[in-house]
């Protein structure tokens, strides 16, 4: 109890503040709003997390790697595909070869060239603009084949070299050497005879390319007819395939062995 002289003699009592109002319930109360908030923070942040993420797949897939869905069975049984099945889906390493030169047993992914197009036939586009539009989307997810027309085949000989077919063995041969090739398959193992063509001198800047599916490819042995015209230059290669991502039973790397070798690189 105070005295009269005491220095808070005569002081009025401090307030005391209400509970209701600044006591458990105003915390609680705050409590609830601060979650609000960041519940509507979230829910406003997640579209632009889509948003970046998209655009971070869209980049590494435009300039780094990218999957691409095998729609033939021409590189069976390395990489499988078929009409109507559900096809490899496969990642290509579009950064290689911004180091390195393609070699003999690269599978490549390559644009077709205009010979190659001609052969092919134009593709055809959907009439929907919605549905191209999805198309587009997926092609450049893995999702769906893509508008233009990519081919992935095996580099078997490169510029200045000559590749012909075949000597007594049935084996294909380049500068004169014939081939060490594991991984051809034969759709009829009864008939593992390859078709025989003259002697081409591969241009330079352009590599020969051919199915693993030897008697079941349409290659640089046919594309353009044939000869010179059916090599691929090299600025047409889009990138290396590198693994089988899908389905999850056919995991794995993609055989690069050099056939003029024997041997992997």
């Amino acid at each position: 109890m105070r005295g009269p002289g005491s220095p808070d003699a005569g002081a009025p009592e401090p307030e005391r503040p209400d509970p209701g109002e600044h006591g458990e319930s105003g915390r609680s109360g705050k409590r609830r709003r601060g979650k609000r908030r960041r519940r509507l923070s979230f829910w406003v942040e997640l579209p632009v997390l889509i948003v970046v993420a998209l655009g971070l797949a869209f980049l590494f897939q435009n300039f780094v790697a990218r999957v691409y869905s095998i729609p033939s069975e021409s590189m069976e049984t390395t990489l499988h595909g078929c009409t109507g099945c559900y096809g490899d889906k496969i990642l290509v390493d579009k950064v290689v070869f911004d180091f390195t030169e393609p070699a003999p047993g690269d599978v490549t992914v390559f644009r077709g060239p205009p010979a190659w197009l001609l052969r092919e036939g134009p593709q055809a586009r959907p009439a929907n603009p919605v549905v191209w539009f999805f198309q587009q989307v997926g092609s450049v997810f893995g999702l769906s084949a893509p508008d233009e027309r990519d081919f992935v085949k095996r580099i078997i000989a490169v510029g200045g070299q000559t590749v012909s077919c075949c000597d007594s063995e049935n084996r294909v041969l380049v500068d004169g050497k014939p081939l060490t090739e594991p991984y051809l398959y034969w759709d009829d193992p009864g008939n593992q005879h390859q078709q025989s063509f003259p002697p081409v001198t591969v241009p330079p800047g352009t590599v020969w390319v051919m199915g693993d599916n030897r008697n079941n490819s349409c290659d640089s042995r046919c594309q353009g007819d044939g000869g010179s015209n059916g090599v691929v230059p090299v600025s047409d290669i889009i990138g290396k395939a590198r693994f089988i991502v899908l389905p999850p039973s056919r995991w794995g790397g993609v055989s690069d062995i050099n056939p003029q070798t024997g041997q992997a690189p």
